[in-house]
């Protein structure tokens, strides 16, 4: 029985990775890019789509990279449409990426962002496959810093706050702890800002935890269409202290960097 394994990790892999070309120009970039999204999302989920125009040294048309979670689903869609037109009327191309380089080799690809490894977690489990309960949500905040709360205006603030959250899969008997500490430093201009500030950070670390949450998690698609859910720590490492405190501008950086890759692909 064939057994694929899902990471809620970007992917990096280059047999994830797939290269269509000779579309024509005939549609728009965003029916072309519909069309593909509707061709390609039916063999699994897609961690990214994009459309490009070609070089105005080619012919006029257009090329697409795909991105999926799966190094088997990306085969399967591979063999299944290269040289069928699909949405046009003349053949495409569709090959595997054959890239080879420390960004694509490398084993250390970043954690999934909040927004997609809920919509990856969806997909696979269904929204009611899973469910995420905070244990604790801490403001770490000095005592001094509090108690010149009043005096804050035009001062600089530095706000921190700790949460601890569990993710529980109740229909395979799974479940995982993760703990985040963000901090937030900023000019203080009025207590307004201090609760803007206060409730967005709530709303990050929260999504930090859950994020390193499913950093733990593997979804298993078996051949016969069944999904197994396994954790991958253990019970005494789910309750060790984050080792960073992350700033939220580096968190915000990291969210921007997933939607930026590199793009320069070879093909096999």
């Amino acid at each position: 029985m064939e057994v694929d394994i899902l990471e809620f990790r970007v992917p990096v892999e280059n047999t994830k990775t797939l290269f269509v070309w000779d579309i024509q120009p005939s549609h728009s970039e965003a029916e072309i890019f519909n069309g593909l999204h509707h061709v390609f999302s039916s063999f699994g989920p897609l961690y990214l789509l994009k459309v490009f125009p070609n070089a105005p040294a080619c012919l006029p048309g257009f090329y697409a990279l795909i991105k999926f979670y799966s190094a088997a689903q990306a085969s399967k869609a591979q063999k299944q449409t290269d040289g069928r037109s699909l949405f046009q009327s003349s053949p495409l191309k569709v090959k595997l990426s054959s890239r080879q380089s420390p960004h694509f080799t490398s084993d250390n690809s970043r954690p999934l962002s909040h927004t997609r490894c809920v919509a990856l977690a969806n997909h696979c489990l269904g929204f009611n496959g899973w469910t995420s309960d905070i244990i604790t949500l801490k403001e770490l905040t000095d005592d001094e810093e509090e108690e010149e709360e009043v005096e804050a205006e035009g001062r600089e603030r530095k706000l921190r706050f700790g949460c601890l959250l569990q993710l529980s899969f109740p229909h395979h008997r799974q479940m995982t702890r993760a703990a985040a500490v963000m901090e937030d430093c900023f000019t203080c201009t009025g207590p307004d800002v201090l609760l803007q500030r206060r409730c967005r950070l709530q709303k990050l670390v929260r999504e930090r935890a859950l994020v390193q949450a499913f950093s733990t998690v593997l979804i298993i698609l078996l051949g016969n269409g069944k999904v197994m859910v396994e954790v991958k720590q253990t019970s005494d490492q789910l309750l060790e202290e984050p080792e960073e405190v992350l700033q939220v501008n580096q968190f915000d950086l990291q969210e921007e960097e997933e939607k930026d890759e590199d793009w320069d692909l070879t093909i096999s």
